[in-house]
């Protein structure tokens, strides 16, 4: 269901006060916004549409799209009714959908009903160009392996401890198009290195050396994965040549290995008509990907190049439109995805919460939470020692980046991170930023760089929030202001391409990041994570929400707040419409 907004007033900017008829009732119901409204009544002007149902639909949309969906489906009237009962629903679903099936708009392609489910038409071409181009490539042959790569896959994968890695990294030798799915500690980074020295193994010989390309929606993310590819080859059981093959191989993130153009956001150097150069290429955290964003990513890529889709479809989605990992793990044959479920960490109590909360068990989350673990604490409400190891965490950063120490202070970092699900109000980021710097300033006897009065404090840890691929920062890299000897100061951030430092005035896209957004969080881990949760009315408080935010922990989570959002939280799922499985069963 399309979520309802929260007016902040009769005058919200998301009302249309020039709107009429069903459009109007929907849009006071907080249903959908004004631009839903526009894009509603514009397209019946242009198309000569005037049935209030259909306009309706196209208003919600409109609406699903922001929301997350590709989609619209009717299925979720009965909830819409008794969400808004002051609008003029159609009488039933089925109802609706007739009318869809006889609009002038579906008629001229602008909109698109079927499987019942109605599309926008950007975003219908988009799912249908993701499911041809994985139809495509299924349908293409695949090179015989060659003879060594069994006892190769023995080497790399040794023991029953490694068993179903190596079935995944074996079954993704033998497609195109792989996806290899799993929670936290389940080595999804370890088959990664394998799969990497397996298809060495299987090129023929005389063809070169292996064109490889690494990559992750966040610069975060990117830098995550070279280093844990580049650990696991380390190893005793890859060989020299491996190594050596394998050890310019650094990850890069989506926009860059794609090409970001300075004159569009939606549009990349690198598409159908100038392809990318690899023979292999592995998305790290492909939960993150939107529908748009995949597919360029399929338009990019050769027809003969291996492509390897990672992630945890249990974690939240994208930000933007598009469950397109959990779609592909419903939807491809068994044989093209590889399920992880064996866990190799040591933090038992974490992975059980997790395991927890992804089946829906309040029961065992809450009894999990309240256990006594040195891995696991539950607090009901902020307290005095969730300030003391606030504060603890910022005055450490401060003094590693006071003393120019940028490798400690990026290092501190990693120690502990807040998360919140919201932006604003009392739960939210913004709010708890400003309580730690004014908490930070309470420590600070010399009045040097004070949080409160300078931006630019020393000690601030940043955020990047868009990419600026001049600078070559993007959206997820992190960083902190140091004390340079000369006694300026200068952002260490850490890239996907390694540390980069540049003066404060170069950076216009960051924000404070004592605390951050869930949302953003994915692609990273902390030591230590303390995770606070809304009231139990918030809309984005979901099953994915806190397991995503759990399993940020490598090795202690706090979770802060009430039972009962516990348990609120653990029975909500994120729905997000979509029609890509339909097309990859050819239906």
């Amino acid at each position: 269901m399309t979520e309802l907004f929260e007016a902040e007033s009769p005058h919200d900017h998301r009302f249309a006060l020039r709107a009429d008829g069903v459009l109007a009732q929907a849009n006071r119901a907080a249903l959908v916004t004004a631009a839903d409204v526009h894009v509603a009544s514009r397209l019946g002007v242009l198309g000569g549409e005037t049935e209030q149902s259909v306009l309706l639909a196209v208003a919600l949309a409109s609406a699903a799209v922001r929301n997350g969906s590709v989609c619209l489906e009717l299925a979720d009237l009965d909830e819409w009714r008794a969400a808004a009962p002051d609008v003029a629903w159609p009488e039933s679903a089925q109802a609706w959908g007739a009318a869809l099936a006889e609009s002038r708009l579906v008629a001229a392609g602008v909109l698109h009903w079927e499987h019942d489910l109605l599309h926008l038409d950007r975003y219908w071409r988009q799912e249908g160009q993701v499911a041809d181009d994985l139809l495509s490539r299924s349908a293409r042959p695949v090179p015989p392996p060659a003879p060594g790569v069994e006892s190769a896959a023995d080497r790399l994968f040794p023991g029953e401890g490694y068993a179903d890695q190596r079935a995944a990294a074996l079954q993704a030798t033998a497609t195109w198009t792989a996806v290899l799915t799993g929670g936290p500690g389940t080595g999804k980074t370890t088959t990664v290195a394998g799969l990497l020295a397996l298809l060495l193994a299987a090129s023929p010989e005389g063809t070169g050396p292996l064109r490889v390309a690494l990559a992750a929606p966040t610069g975060k993310a990117a830098a995550r994965l070279s280093a844990a590819v580049q650990d696991e080859l380390a190893k005793e059981r890859f060989s020299a040549a491996e190594r050596e093959a394998l050890a310019g191989v650094r990850a890069t993130t989506l926009h860059r290995l794609l090409g970001a153009r300075p004159d569009t956001r939606s549009r990349f150097r690198h598409h159908r008509g100038n392809r990318l150069p690899h023979d292999v290429i592995v998305v790290d955290e492909t939960s993150m990907v939107p529908l748009t964003m995949m597919a360029r990513l399929f338009e990019a890529v050769r027809p003969d190049t291996r492509l390897v889709l990672v992630g945890d479809h249990h974690q939240l989605a994208s930000v933007e439109a598009g469950a397109v990992l959990a779609d592909l793990v419903a939807g491809l044959p068994e044989q093209q995805v590889g399920v992880l479920a064996h866990n190799h960490r040591s933090e038992a109590d974490i992975v059980e919460l997790g395991e927890a909360i992804r089946s829906g068990d309040a029961e065992a989350v809450v009894a999990r939470l309240s256990a006594d673990s040195d891995e696991v604490e539950f607090v009901a409400e902020p307290d005095d020692a969730l300030r003391a190891r606030l504060v603890g965490a910022a005055v450490e950063l401060r003094g590693a980046a006071q003393r120019g120490d940028a490798d400690t202070a990026l290092a501190a970092l990693e120690k502990h991170r807040l998360l919140c699900a919201h932006r604003e109000g009392p739960y939210g980021v913004d709010w708890w930023n400003r309580r730690i710097e004014h908490w930070l300033a309470e420590t600070i006897v010399d009045g040097v760089d004070h949080p409160l009065r300078d931006p630019w404090y020393v000690g601030r840890p940043v955020l990047v929030t868009a990419n600026d691929p001049t600078l070559g920062i993007f959206n997820g890299d992190t960083g902190v202001v140091v004390r340079t000897p000369a006694g300026s100061r200068r952002v260490v951030l850490e890239t996907a391409a390694g540390q980069l430092s540049l003066p404060p005035s170069r950076l216009d896209a960051v924000e404070t990041m004592h605390a951050m957004t869930i949302h953003k969080s994915q692609g990273s881990q902390a030591s230590e994570i303390t995770v606070l949760l809304p009231d139990e009315e918030s809309r984005l408080l979901t099953r994915e929400l806190l397991y995503t935010a759990v399993t940020r922990a490598r090795h202690r989570v706090r979770v802060v707040g009430s039972e009962e959002v516990v348990r609120a939280s653990v029975s909500r799922r994120v729905r997000r419409a979509s029609g890509l499985q339909h097309r990859l069963a050819g239906r």
